[in-house]
């Protein structure tokens, strides 16, 4: 059977989407561009925050609290319509230095908008971890004369880092899907190349599936990496297989 026979068989223009194949490229490199540098700026915000949290500091913890609760109780699509749409109607902000070259352009509002939607989520993850950290590990390091800044930097925050990877490794796929938002301002992500097929030529599947695939492989690239990290840095946590001790049995007397 040769090669036409067989897409004759598919019902898929594969013909059109391979024509196009570098649209979805690009799109690809936008949305991995945004989620990476979101998860990236986000992380980095969250950790002071959530050691913050951690403490139950008298002056931040409750303004985090809030933070957190707003961007983790609001659609992302919300927040990033209110960044690029919203700011926009307030003059003090189209005449600040920050419109011209950040906030007119859609790529800088998505990037603001996950990278504060990822931070808030990411920093209630690690301040689960951070509270969970085992309670002889901080007896033993305050034992050993280690101050707070000291336990909380070798003690501490390594062993929730390492403990909250399985946790964040879903963040990370999560924020990837909710990348699909960038398309709804005008920019073109793997969604937004494949709504731009589908419309360019009145087609109904062929976008979409084709985005819906490339989205599969980045995940599942996504979930090998976790898995490598699990096996590298969680092998101390795995339960062994204790082997069954031999009974030796005591020799018969010699009649």
């Amino acid at each position: 059977m040769s090669v036409e026979q067989i897409l004759a068989y598919i019902p898929l223009d594969v013909a059109l989407i391979a024509a196009n194949f570098d649209r979805f490229f690009y799109g690809v490199w936008m949305t991995l561009n945004l989620t990476f540098l979101a998860l990236l700026i986000g992380g980095i915000i969250a950790i002071p925050m959530a050691i913050a949290r951690a403490s139950n500091h008298r002056l931040w913890n409750p303004v985090i609290w809030g933070y957190t609760y707003v961007f983790r109780g609001t659609p992302l699509l919300v927040q990033t319509y209110l960044i690029y749409y919203g700011l926009g109607q307030f003059a003090v902000v189209r005449d600040s230095w920050l419109w011209d070259p950040i906030l007119s352009s859609a790529w800088w509002c998505a990037l603001i908008a996950f990278t504060l939607n990822t931070a808030a989520y990411t920093t209630e993850l690690l301040r689960g971890a951070i509270i969970d950290t085992p309670k002889g590990e901080v007896e033993a390091a305050i034992a050993t004369g280690h101050s707070y800044r000291s336990r909380m930097r070798r003690i501490i925050l390594p062993s929730a880092f390492r403990r909250a990877i399985p946790a964040y490794s879903n963040e990370v796929i999560f924020m990837l899907h909710g990348s699909v938002v960038a398309s709804t301002i005008t920019l073109q992500d793997i969604l937004g190349v494949g709504r731009w097929l589908n419309g360019r030529y009145y087609l109904a599947y062929e976008g979409f599936i084709t985005a819906a695939l490339l989205y599969f492989i980045i995940v599942f690239a996504i979930t090998r990496v976790f898995r490598w990290i699990e096996r590298r840095y969680l092998r101390h946590l795995t339960r062994r297989s204790e082997p069954t001790p031999s009974v030796e049995l005591a020799p018969s007397p010699i009649r």
